[in-house]
């Protein structure tokens, strides 16, 4: 397992639990979940008391599976959080999000706010919490990480979530990309032992299953590096196309 060494002011960001935050209330597909914690941000939202929610910023698992792009590392993420107050509290109303919809234990939300492998290219930061209105599509997309995914290929790490205008554009995305209205994850898995065959037959058995249900779209990298949507059912390989998607040709 790969080890940091931090600061204070980093160190004291790894030990916080911020103050609850606001929440806005579930998405219909979503299972409801007790005791989290609601505020108001519109008129039609209830306010509710609760104990503070702590964002989840432990390490990863015991064996941390593939390298992350330099830059985006847990103690990279601490450093982003202790800069500026406004990042944790933005962090914490997007965790309390999720916890309401059912999502907050698939992931990390430190993993969950990685931007593009290409960030430092394209002078981006590494880290970044999309706008609000855009939290309920991962909501879905998490759904089926949570039910399909992890229980085919075992715990994920995300790698690439929401892309900002500027960086998807520099980042070759689509003007409509699932990345840019946040839609969209790429992922690898945290265990090493989790290989390439492995990878395919477990996730493509998942998507055929249930990826109409969570309208999941499903596109493989090289190497163990997966990208999964709620933007529409679909499946592509290295192409863009269906037919090559290693679901079809195995590879």
């Amino acid at each position: 397992m790969q080890k940091f060494t931090v600061g204070a002011a980093v160190a004291a960001a790894l030990s916080l639990t911020l103050a609850p935050a606001t929440a806005t209330a579930p998405v219909a597909q979503a299972q409801p979940a007790g005791g989290i914690a609601q505020a108001q941000l519109t008129s039609a939202t209830a306010s509710a008391a609760t104990a503070a929610v702590p964002v989840r910023i432990d390490g990863f698992a015991q064996d941390n599976g593939p390298e992350i792009t330099p830059g985006q590392s847990r103690a990279d993420f601490a450093a982003w959080l202790a800069r500026s107050p406004a990042n944790r509290d933005a962090l914490t109303e997007f965790q309390n999000h999720l916890n309401a919809n059912g999502v907050g234990d698939v992931v990390p939300v430190w993993q969950l706010v990685r931007t593009s492998s290409s960030f430092r290219q394209c002078g981006a930061a590494g880290f970044e919490v999309a706008p609000r209105d855009k939290w309920d599509n991962i909501v879905k997309t998490l759904q089926f990480v949570k039910r399909d995914v992890v229980p085919a290929v075992g715990p994920v790490q995300p790698v690439s979530g929401y892309r900002n205008p500027e960086l998807n554009r520099c980042s070759n995305g689509a003007p409509a990309s699932a990345h840019r209205h946040f839609f969209a994850l790429d992922l690898v898995p945290v265990s090493a032992s989790v290989s390439r065959r492995d990878l395919v037959r477990g996730v493509c058995a998942a998507h055929a299953r249930d990826g109409r249900t969570y309208e999941a779209g499903l596109g493989f990298y090289s190497g163990v590096r997966f990208h999964v949507d709620s933007n529409g059912f679909r499946r592509w390989g290295p192409n863009g196309r269906g037919a090559t998607s290693p679901c079809v040709t195995g590879a």
